[in-house]
Parts: structure tokens; C-alpha cells; sequence
């Protein structure tokens, strides 16, 4: 994949980074037992982890102190707050979708870092790391055109906007039934290391691995000012 980082960005996020998975030969099964293991067994161990903890406690977390810093600026929330908050501290279960999408909910909630998944066919080269200056316009997953704010990361392609960090990925890239190669992009803002995005990437990879164990891994990396 030819993958670019904007000056814009540059200039605006200097200490961000964004993580990059690509593999192939992958699947998105309604429901693949292996998966489902693991999902019940993140779970025990986010129970297990935050057990006596309060609301308090993991809003103080540092991956959670960097995406606030970063959302209030647009006066939104970070939403994997909440979802821990709800499998941790409330017992609820992660959401049965698809395979794929699982994946990405496990990784947010094992390790707190944002991330899309997309369809990688449909992703159209190049692909850019980039900063919105408010004319940029998609249609989301809930099928909506939405105009990104001014400073908001995004993730573009050939084609149009992928995903931002306010709004969440498009439609046209999302994954389906028929989904053969996966793309993840990961949104790390200032505070959160490079390392950690790595370590997360490799947890997706992993958990992609649980439903297709011979599935191909053409990009794992992390992009920053200094990659």
C-alpha cells in the first residue's frame, strides 16, 4: 500500500501517529467459535482487572486522558470509554455482529486505542493520513453525509474520506459477509506511543488469526512524524 502523511498533519499532529494492519485471506463469519472464546475470555479479564473500580478510575487511564484532550476540543466524548465502561463495570457483553467487527471491538476494549476496519478491496490507492479543513464531506455507517470540522484527523483514499476521528468510518470501505482482505487503521493522539499502537496492531492480527489462521499480513505499521 502507498501510504502518505500530509504536511497539514504533520504540522498539526507532531507527536500523533496512526497505525496501519493489512491482511489477506481473512473472513467475516457471523459467528466463529474460536472468537467467541476469546471475546468471553477479554471479558473475564476486563472484570478481573477493573473489578472494584469506579467510572473515575478508568477515566484517569492515560490512553483514555489522551483521546478526552483530543474530543474536547469538538465537544464530543471518546465512545470506548463507555463501552469498557459497560463490559468492565456493568457486566455486559461485547456486541455479536461479524467476525471482523468483533475483532475491532476487542481490540479497542483490550487495549483503548480507536480503530476502524474497512474492506480492503473496495480501498482505492493512495491512501493519506490528513487533517481536515472542513470541506470534506462522506457518508457515514449510519448512512448520513457528514461534514468533517476543521482539525479533525482523517483517512482518505483515492476515492474520498475513509474514516475521522469525530465521525467514525464510511460506508462505501465497510466490511461484509463477503469480506476477504481486512484493512485497520488505528488513531493514536498525542500521549499515546507508537509502541502501544504497535502492540495493538498485533493484538488485531492475532485476533483476525482466530477466525482465518493462515491469513496474510502485507502491512503492520505504525506512521508518525518520526516513522
Amino acid at each position: 500500500m502507498i501510504i502518505t502523511l500530509t504536511d497539514a498533519w504533520k504540522t498539526a499532529y507532531p507527536t500523533a501517529s496512526v497505525g496501519i494492519l493489512a491482511m489477506r485471506g481473512a473472513a467475516n463469519p457471523a459467528v466463529c467459535p474460536a472468537l467467541e472464546t476469546r471475546k468471553t475470555a477479554l471479558e473475564a479479564e476486563l472484570r478481573a482487572r477493573f473489578a472494584g473500580q469506579t467510572r473515575a478510575d478508568i477515566k484517569a487511564l492515560p490512553e483514555f486522558q489522551a483521546y478526552a484532550v483530543y474530543y474536547k476540543r469538538f465537544k464530543k466524548t471518546y465512545h470506548v470509554q463507555l463501552q469498557l465502561e459497560s463490559v468492565a463495570l456493568q457486566g455486559k457483553s461485547i456486541p455479536s455482529i461479524a467476525a471482523l467487527v468483533e475483532t475491532m471491538f476487542m481490540g479497542e476494549l483490550k487495549n483503548f486505542l480507536l480503530t476502524a476496519v474497512h474492506d480492503l478491496d473496495v480501498v482505492r490507492p493512495p491512501v493519506r493520513i490528513d487533517v481536515a479543513d472542513g470541506s470534506e464531506t462522506y457518508i457515514t455507517l449510519n448512512g448520513q453525509a457528514q461534514t468533517l470540522k476543521p482539525g479533525d484527523m482523517f483517512i482518505a483514499d483515492a476515492v474520498g474520506v475513509l474514516s475521522s476521528i469525530s465521525y467514525g468510518p464510511d460506508a462505501r470501505t465497510q466490511v461484509t459477509a463477503e469480506t476477504r482482505n481486512v484493512l485497520f487503521t488505528v488513531y493514536a493522539p498525542e500521549g499515546i506511543t507508537p509502541e502501544t499502537v504497535r502492540h495493538h496492531l498485533e493484538d488485531m492480527r492475532d485476533f483476525v488469526r482466530l477466525i482465518a489462521p493462515d491469513a496474510e499480513v502485507p502491512e503492520l505499521r505504525v506512521y508518525s512524524c518520526n516513522s
